[in-house]
């Protein structure tokens, strides 16, 4: 398996390398308010809530009855939830429990899916997870006729990233993920390395009617930066981590990837033969970009000193967390990012990265969506979505619901969005 490393320092362009756009400074304008039509149950991060706690959801459109798709989503100790149109769950998936006594189980981090791959003779609709847990990918099988999933992951599929078991138990895991098929019809799944710079490139394969995966390629992004005055800078993270990919999403026509560096922007490199092709750039910047913070033991938190602000930062408020393509078209439609930071959206031109706005999922018929982790969006009309369906997690739901102590109970489910304002983007 080949691996490429980023320098450690590096220049990078303030925005939109692709395009050669000149840079923005962050915006002050009210983003545009949209609102969802629906939301799932409520899942509980605790004892009594199966440690359930909503994440990244994928959208499957039936291939031949629109009523009958599915939103995928995880829960990490909780597993996958299946939702259908009206946001009612259909299937709760549980994880695989820990290997022995004092190992990690199973927790679902991200979730995508692959279309017609070749199982048992048979082509066949894929979710595919990353179990950060145990640092292994999970594959289901969707039946369309049952709209159930079946787990068809092969016995013994290797780790993703640690030597063993010991190293697993250590965290540095499967995390983020985005699948694509390339033009011979060969699956991958590209999987960013949770506390890590680090992202892999893995090939689907089918084992005695089951489906496991093999490394083809890694990279690393940097760690470290050298900003436009010349002066070196480091995103600051908990101490021993590196600055972690979580969104990631591979443009399905071209195979141009995107990933977000949480603390760091927006990278965009592409795949060819299922390596990654030229070294990544960074094409948007988050706006703390070059300001200085440190971990303060005290709050076991980064504390940013903005005061301090050289001003080279981007749009997105950090962290930069989820990615999904409302596709419109072979080349046309709009790659949208969640910036965690302030609960809003970013919007981009798919073919050239040009910056077309951003927007909020706001309170209405239901509670809007605040620190959004995964993001699913198609552009395919479904019942009830005439513009096509957006996904987003809602990571502070409220009400509040109370526990048996009095104290609120940690709230979180997935919005279901008309993607219709996304069309004219």
């Amino acid at each position: 398996m080949r691996r490429i490393a980023i320098p450690a320092l590096v220049a990078v362009p303030l925005l939109l390398a692709a395009s050669g756009a000149a840079a923005a400074p962050a915006r002050d304008d009210a983003p545009r308010a949209v609102r969802a039509v629906a939301e799932t149950p409520s899942l509980y991060d605790d004892e009594a809530g199966g440690d359930a706690d909503a994440d990244d959801p994928a959208i499957w459109v039936h291939p031949t009855d629109p009523a009958g798709s599915l939103v995928i989503a995880t829960a990490k100790n909780g597993g996958l939830r299946v939702y259908d149109l009206a946001a009612r769950e259909r299937q709760a998936i549980a994880t695989p429990p820990a290997p022995g006594p004092d190992d990690e189980s199973g927790r679902f981090n991200n979730v995508d899916l692959v279309a017609g791959f070749r199982l048992a003779g048979q082509r066949v609709d894929l979710a595919v997870v990353t179990d950060r847990g145990r640092d292994q990918l999970r594959f289901y099988r969707i039946d369309p006729a049952t709209r159930l999933l079946t787990d068809v992951t092969a016995p013994g599929v290797p780790f993703a990233f640690s030597r063993d078991q010991a190293e697993v138990d250590e965290q540095r895991t499967a995390y983020g993920l985005g699948t694509y098929v390339d033009p011979a019809g060969a699956a991958y799944a590209v999987v960013s390395r949770r506390s890590t710079p680090e992202v892999g490139v893995f090939r689907l394969v089918e084992r005695a009617g089951r489906v496991t995966y093999r490394p083809v390629d890694r990279l690393t992004l940097p760690s470290a930066f050298t900003l436009p005055d010349g002066t070196a800078w480091s995103p600051c993270t908990d101490p021993g981590d590196g600055p972690q990919v979580e969104g990631t999403v591979v443009d399905p026509d071209t195979g141009v990837v995107h990933l977000a560096q949480e603390k760091v922007g927006l990278w965009r490199t592409r795949l060819a033969g299922g390596r990654f092709a030229g070294a990544p750039a960074l094409v948007e910047r988050v706006r703390e970009y070059g300001v200085p913070a440190a971990f303060d033991p005290a709050e076991d938190d980064c504390v940013t000193d903005h005061p301090a602000d050289p001003g080279f930062g981007g749009r997105i408020a950090q962290d930069v967390e989820g990615l999904t393509i409302y596709r419109t078209g072979r080349l046309t439609g709009t790659l949208v990012v969640s910036a965690q930071g302030d609960d809003t959206f970013h919007t981009y031109d798919r073919r050239t990265g040009r910056p077309t706005g951003r927007f909020a999922v706001v309170d209405g018929a239901v509670d809007g969506s605040q620190e959004c982790d995964g993001a699913a969006v198609t552009a395919t009309p479904l019942p009830g979505f005439p513009g096509g369906l957006l996904v987003v997690h809602d990571g502070r739901n409220t009400p509040d619901t109370p526990g048996g102590d009095g104290e609120a109970r940690p709230d979180t489910d997935f919005k279901f969005v008309d993607a219709g304002f996304l069309r004219g983007r």
